[in-house]
């Protein structure tokens, strides 16, 4: 959308969309100056550095008003006191700094539209809501924002500008930082992560609570479940942490919770401060009253599922874990695989079954050494597992046609939220199976989706929710997998350089080095040190810091692990 935005109601829609670089076609300065950390408060930044950006200068132009205010963004100390301070006396208390951060590489023009009024043109690449939800940039149209001057005392002020703060890459990732708000799948028995971004502040513990009790995103809406009672909130406005214990007291909401469900939502707020180094205990309260919370023992949920760390194989007609100098062969598996001509493997956590790619279609192989053919439709993608058994095929022309279907062969149709005029590249199911990637090819460029699963009572795959696009390199796509719960990783091509990127989701993506050779095939272990690449020549490479090396390990085909 493009167009010229003046007036504050429809500039805090696109407050987003605001970029700290300004006077005529020239870049401005990220920040004032950078200084060490000083002692922590409440409204100290917690990182490696704290940005302490100048206020306006007497005698300042519009353009440099307007430059040193963007520039201001980065200083939230005191509630954004320095920012306010280029504002006019009657707008400074009504600007929003919180409602939303930009993310923004590169530059932007300004354009005079009167007397008092500035236009800033420019293109963004994400977007923080004011609920730490981050959004990668879908198009590169750019966008056009109003800024309005007064006179005050003889000097420039801001009579009028767009809710929100602008950060370039660097900034942000320093003055910002992510956290994951976990919930639950269906039943359970894994946490999912949903994550958000928030200052790097003390009030951090107290962010991520909330955000936990008002639900989570969108897009994962019908495919988690939060322990937490409906309406429950914090009964005081900051939680409190003292010899590592986190102090949440309640509204009188979460006493409708029995001791399972008190347990789970303990459960369901540690893992989410998790990230928050201050944090190793929950205690919690209703209304100051402490609540007694039964240990869950055996019950306690899965975060990070985690596979056998060895490559998972097809060499030389058998299927296992590989090491440098041998296969350890999966028995009935292995056998059921070798007669099937695979073209793909993916094999169930409890390596009892394996989806399967043949020239006849998808298949699905037990380890009793019997197979089934679930779906014979031509030009499918490989198919994918699920934890409760089901395999997904789809065509890779038409994404609509997406099936999850049972060991008893019954095929259903998953209602696709993926979009159409794209052919689908990789179809994969998380490890806690609440969300699919999908790895489509948009006329050669790369797209990255992720949408949650939506499930009857019998936990019957139904739809899937609304697809989230994320951050997506450049070049045609090869393959797709999930790196961890929160990340995804894909291998392009552009030209003759392959690449793997790392796209979070909910956060940025970042170039995980080239690989030599001819790459065709990627697949998630433990964690993005723990990816694997095959090569044509039956090469399993492995990531060493920002290169890739050879595994020792050769293959006809690497497989998939849930």
């Amino acid at each position: 959308m493009t167009g010229r935005i003046s007036r504050r109601p429809a500039a805090l829609a696109v407050a987003a969309s605001v970029v700290a670089v300004l006077v005529g076609c020239a870049g401005i300065p990220d920040s004032g100056s950078v200084q060490q950390g000083e002692p922590i408060t409440s409204d100290v930044v917690d990182s490696d550095v704290v940005y302490t950006p100048n206020g306006p200068s007497v005698g300042s132009s519009q353009e440099q008003l307007l430059n040193g205010f963007l520039a201001a963004g980065t200083g939230p100390q005191n509630d954004y006191a320095v920012a306010r301070q280029f504002l006019s006396t009657g707008f400074a208390d009504g600007w929003d700094p919180r409602a939303s951060v930009t993310v923004r590489p590169g530059t932007g023009t300004t354009t005079r539209v009167s007397d008092t009024e500035l236009d800033y043109t420019f293109v963004d690449s994400a977007t923080v809501d004011d609920d730490g939800r981050y959004a990668p940039a879908t198009s590169s149209v750019p966008t056009t924002l109003g800024y309005r001057f007064v006179q005050e005392d003889g000097q420039w002020r801001l009579s009028d500008a767009p809710d929100g703060i602008v950060l370039t890459p660097a900034t942000f990732q320093s003055v910002f930082r992510a956290h994951s708000v976990y919930f639950y799948d269906p039943t359970f028995t894994y946490l999912v992560p949903d994550e958000r971004w928030f200052l790097a502040r003390s009030s951090t513990g107290t962010r991520i609570a909330s955000a936990l009790l008002s639900g989570p995103s969108p897009w994962l809406q019908g495919a988690v479940v939060s322990a937490f009672p409906d309406g429950t909130r914090l009964s005081l406005t900051a939680i409190t942490v003292e010899d590592g214990t986190a102090r949440v007291d309640l509204t009188a909401d979460a006493l409708g919770a029995g001791a399972d469900a008190r347990a789970r939502m303990q459960a369901q707020l540690l893992a989410s401060f998790s990230s928050v180094a201050a944090i190793t205990r929950v205690e919690l309260s209703v209304e100051s009253t402490v609540l007694e919370v039964p240990d869950l023992g055996s019950d306690s949920p899965l975060r990070d599922p985690t596979v056998d760390a060895r490559p998972l194989v097809v060499a030389d007609g058998i299927l296992g874990f590989a090491s440098r100098s041998s296969v350890s062969e999966l028995d009935g598996l292995s056998s059921a695989v070798a007669d099937l001509g695979a073209t793909s493997v993916e094999l169930s956590g409890d390596q009892s079954s394996a989806a399967v790619a043949t020239p006849e279609g998808a298949v699905l192989a037990r380890a009793d050494g019997s197979t089934r053919l679930l779906d014979a439709r031509p030009g499918l993608v490989p198919p994918t597992l699920d934890d409760r058994g089901f395999v997904w095929s789809v065509p890779e022309s038409d994404p609509e046609g997406l099936r999850a279907i049972g060991a008893d062969g019954v095929s259903h149709r998953v209602v696709s939220s993926l979009p159409g005029g794209a052919d689908v590249v990789a179809l994969r199911v998380s490890r806690d199976g609440t969300r699919v990637l999908a790895l489509l090819d948009d006329d050669g460029d790369a797209r990255i989706l992720v949408a949650a699963v939506v499930r009857d009572a019998d936990g019957i795959p139904t739809a899937l929710g609304e697809a989230l696009e994320l951050a997506a390199p450049t070049g045609v796509p090869v393959d797709a997998t999930w790196a961890d719960q929160s990340s995804v990783a894909v291998l392009t091509r552009a030209g003759d350089e392959p690449q793997v990127t790392v796209s979070e989701v909910g956060g940025p993506a970042t170039s995980r080095g080239r690989p030599p050779g001819d790459p065709d095939t990627i697949v998630g272990g433990n964690g993005l040190a723990r990816l694997q690449v095959r090569t044509s020549d039956g090469t399993v490479l492995e990531p060493r810091g920002s290169s890739w090396q050879d595994s020792g390990v050769r293959a006809d085909l690497l497989g998939t692990q849930r």
